[in-house]
């Protein structure tokens, strides 16, 4: 199906060998070269979030954690959990007897050992073709020589221009002169390209210990965290089996707890084969009942998704009858009082931001990738450990300080996570390694790309550019491009309308058509990014 070209709006990119897709033209140009040079599809990937490290500091960095579901010809798609723990000495009662209900973004608490590193070298250790000095030197002489301040990446640091402002070593580097960077402006972060050279030359161990993990550590410990050197020798990646539902004749695979990918796939559950879902034609009560079924979804996403090692209910009672059942009531529920049945009822830190990167590559080898890497609110934590140049994320402050709360801190625990990397496959065969990123969105998300793709018939590029809506516990956000009648019935239906003044989320995906040997890949235009490949 062709686009109206008369109309403003981008095409997807057609390809027959590799394709990748990022948020930032220098994360796709890096990646296409790469492959270009024998790379496979994970160096491409690694290449690629290492510059968006650089790029969008906002978004993501090497400070944070990451994700992947890596699918290889012949073999079982496999996932990487490289989230990262609490440290050792963390001490939930000890947060509450100073008085704290929740843990800050900004906090030395809610700093993880990061995982990020540690995942991409033991995936370029199994995957990788070409050096890993090789991958990261793009990304750190970019770093080093400075880098124009793309449309999107200028947005969200004026956006978050307070929040860089809470620490003076952050300030210092990223509001020079005392105000963020402006449009097309050159920005420069020495320290960080260091760090960077010295990961390629001694790979984990550039990280995890000597100069840059003893500049973490002091960097934390002076603001009264609780790391140790020996945090950060003990992290450790771990592959596992995706899981997966099946929608509208395809597999969805997820990630598996502590991520909230299964979430995807009880929306996705709930509403296939639903007669009130099937039977329903009317726009305003087709967003009405999505809405409410993710709303309900997240509910006991809440009450159950953590860290697998202390979770209570499994991945199989999760996506079980009884909790299918249980978000069909919800969503059939008349809209007042659906809305109020989760108006009040939040039971730990809920943040709505958008700040990941998500990408999607596929190697002419056919070795497939979905990436994610993230710092969790924008900017991280706004703690940046002044030496390594690592701005370090906020993922702990996902954590409940709760006694009774499923995903409460304790020690050597991995938070429930927001980042997931999907990927949908026919038979034995990928045929969409994809992210929709965006906080606490991504499940809903996913879930929404799924339904535009598979039960709409959308185009992909028209399928991410479509607008959005989310729904979590009393609030609905909608972006301004939702049709304006559908907004409406929403807001007459009892749900508490935001309508959004930035946008929600961002997505990347490629598909592979295995007949015609078509990669399709596309980019999210709320980002500064494109698809790329030949």
């Amino acid at each position: 199906m062709n686009r109206d070209f008369q109309r403003p709006g981008r095409s997807a990119v057609y390809g027959t060998q590799a394709m990748i897709a990022t948020s930032h033209p220098q994360a796709s140009l890096i990646g296409v070269e790469v492959m270009r040079k024998g790379g496979s599809a994970v160096d491409a990937a690694i290449a690629a979030t290492a510059m968006l490290c650089v790029v969008e500091p906002a978004m993501t960095g090497i400070g944070g954690d990451c994700f992947a579901i890596i699918a290889k010809p012949g073999a079982k798609p496999v996932t990487i959990n490289g989230s990262g723990r609490a440290p050792a000495a963390s001490d939930r009662q000890a947060l509450v007897d100073q008085g704290l209900g929740e843990i800050a973004d900004n906090s030395p608490h809610a700093v993880t050992i990061p995982g990020a590193v540690d995942a991409w070298c033991r995936l370029h250790e199994d995957y990788g073709k070409l050096d890993l000095a090789e991958l990261l030197e793009p990304a750190a002489r970019v770093a080093e020589e400075g880098y124009a301040v793309a449309p999107r990446v200028a947005f969200d640091w004026q956006t978050h221009a307070k929040r860089l402002a809470r620490n003076p070593a952050t300030a210092e580097v990223f509001l020079p002169g005392g105000a963020p960077p402006a449009l097309g402006a050159r920005h420069a972060q020495p320290a960080l390209a260091a760090s960077l050279r010295l990961i390629g030359r001694k790979g984990r161990a550039g990280f995890y210990e000597g100069e840059v993990a003893d500049d973490i550590v002091a960097t934390l410990k002076a603001l009264g965290g609780v790391h140790a050197l020996d945090d950060f020798a003990a992290q450790t990646s771990d592959y596992a089996a995706p899981i997966a539902g099946r929608y509208q004749g395809h597999d969805i695979l997820e990630c598996p707890p502590n991520g909230q990918g299964a979430t995807a796939l009880l929306i996705l559950a709930a509403l296939e084969n639903w007669d009130v879902w099937t039977g329903c034609t009317d726009p305003g009560e087709r967003m009405r009942l999505y809405l409410e079924a993710t709303r309900a979804a997240y509910f006991l996403r809440d009450r159950a998704i953590t860290d697998p090692a202390f979770m209570q209910t499994g991945v199989d009672d999760f996506l079980g009858q009884a909790a299918i059942d249980f978000v069909r009531r919800e969503a059939a529920r008349p809209a007042l009082d659906a809305h109020a049945a989760h108006a009040g009822r939040r039971l730990g830190p809920a943040p709505w931001e958008t700040d990941t990167i998500c990408l999607s590559v596929v190697d002419p080898d056919g070795l497939v990738v979905s990436f994610i890497n993230s710092i969790f609110h924008p900017f991280g934590a706004t703690l940046l450990a002044p030496k390594s140049g690592v701005m370090l994320h906020c993922r702990g402050a996902s954590f409940s300080v709760e006694a009774d709360h499923p995903n409460r801190l304790e020690p050597g625990k991995r938070p429930m996570h927001t980042i997931i990397p999907g990927l949908v496959m026919q038979g034995d065969r990928p045929v969409l390694p994809f992210g929709v990123m965006g906080g606490q969105y991504q499940s809903g998300g996913h879930a929404h790309l799924m339904m535009r793709l598979y039960e709409q018939g959308m185009p992909l590029q028209e399928a991410i550019d479509a607008p959005r809506a989310f729904a979590y516990q009393g609030e609905t956000q909608v972006e301004t491009g939702i049709d304006a009648g559908v907004a409406d019935y929403l807001a007459a239906n009892g749900c508490a309308v935001t309508v959004l003044d930035a946008p929600l989320g961002g997505a990347q995906a490629i598909a592979i058509d295995h007949e015609t040997g078509t990669l399709t890949g596309a980019s999210d235009p709320r980002k500064d990014g494109c698809a790329l490949g030949w």
